[in-house]
């Protein structure tokens, strides 16, 4: 199985996806470093820990443990556990283990990066969605009530283990969860992985291992290199937020608790070609089979009772908006997408209205 590099003026590290790779852990570690945290949830650790005990069964590490959810991805855990940090002896030379799925790398990689100013964290990432998107690129941070990711830190990690065994014992919704972030690599850079998905549906859904580790290593190889290329998303590293604008905007307003990240960025992303058919962005007719895969790696869960007035106030306060213009990542065709802003109010409704039941 490959590794991918992320090359930044600040740093490089390698990305590796192979099955075993939490068994590498220990090499990753910094010769010098002094206290070594594991950070991770109850349930991970309980479902899924041995590999990475395993790992370490020859280091000393401590474990510290977030809550589980998307609501409770709040500064006050990450205070808590800086608090709890400092008690057990933490100090410049320590470092952080990020263990789970994408609310924990996103928490545990911003409490690495603002402890003491800044700790090296070590990304290993335990579900699909964070395989291929969250535990890459060393974007972290936490919600506010109103919004997704309003605070938080670029910090690169040392590497990145992804494990492509691990999700073996993964819930069927969590999995498909993350199917839909490989779906939306393949619709904004990489033709030939949603052709693959097209073409595979069912060896991907019945998780087979060579269908598997294929889209990993292709959404990964991707992630990479638009990260190499724009390391603070000042250019072509906005793309990966094709379908999060709209389902960012979906999760604050149903409070982190009624969708996980990968269905709300799905129902985005079924938003996001409705506004690029109205805004007239499309130079294929792919509208219609970017919506037939988005289904086939369904279900979303039901939207029914969401206002879409509500979804369209909250558009204004996601973190792409710049001087009060939203700006939206609409499709061109397949493996091409494009940044518009200034997109009029009555087609953003209109849009966000017929992607609602």
């Amino acid at each position: 199985m490959p590794t991918f590099h992320v090359v930044t003026p600040h740093c490089s590290y390698p990305t590796v996806v192979e099955r075993g790779a939490i068994g590498q852990a220990a090499k990753h570690i910094p010769p010098k470093s002094g206290k070594v945290f594991v950070v991770t949830t109850e349930d991970v650790w309980r479902h899924a820990g041995a590999p990475l005990q395993a790992a370490l069964r020859e280091c000393a590490y401590e474990v510290l443990h977030l809550p589980g959810g998307e609501d409770q991805k709040r500064l006050a855990p990450v205070e808590a556990l800086a608090e709890e940090m400092v008690q057990r002896g933490a100090d410049r030379s320590s470092m952080v283990i990020a263990y789970g799925g994408g609310i924990v790398t996103d928490m545990a990689g911003f409490l690495a990066a603002i402890f003491m100013r800044g700790i090296p964290v070590l990304q290993i990432p335990t579900t699909l969605l964070a395989q291929v998107d969250a535990a890459v690129g060393g974007k972290t941070g936490v919600n506010l009530v109103s919004g997704k990711n309003l605070i938080g830190s670029f910090h690169q990690p040392l590497a990145v283990l992804i494990d492509p065994a691990i999700l073996g014992s993964l819930p069927e919704r969590e999995y498909r969860a993350g199917l839909y972030e490989v779906l939306k690599a393949g619709i904004i850079r990489e033709k030939e992985l949603f052709h693959y998905l097209v073409a595979n549906s069912a060896g991907v859904l019945a998780r087979e291992a060579a269908a598997v580790d294929h889209i990993i290593a292709e959404s990964v190889r991707m992630k990479t290199e638009v990260v190499s290329g724009d390391e603070r998303e000042n250019d072509v590293r906005k793309i990966l937020n094709f379908g999060h604008t709209f389902g960012h905007a979906l999760e604050a307003e149903t409070h982190y608790q009624r969708f996980l990240h990968g269905e709300a960025v799905a129902w985005g992303m079924q938003a996001a070609v409705n506004l690029g058919e109205a805004m007239d962005t499309f130079a294929d007719p792919d509208g219609a089979t970017m919506r037939a895969m988005i289904d086939a790696y369904g279900p979303i869960p039901s939207l029914q009772g969401i206002a879409p007035e509500n979804l369209l106030g909250r558009l204004v306060h996601d973190k792409k908006t710049v001087q009060g213009k939203v700006h939206f990542v609409l499709p061109v065709r397949i493996g091409e997408v494009k940044l518009v802003s200034g997109v009029p109010e009555e087609l953003v409704m209109a849009a966000i209205q017929a992607a609602l039941p």
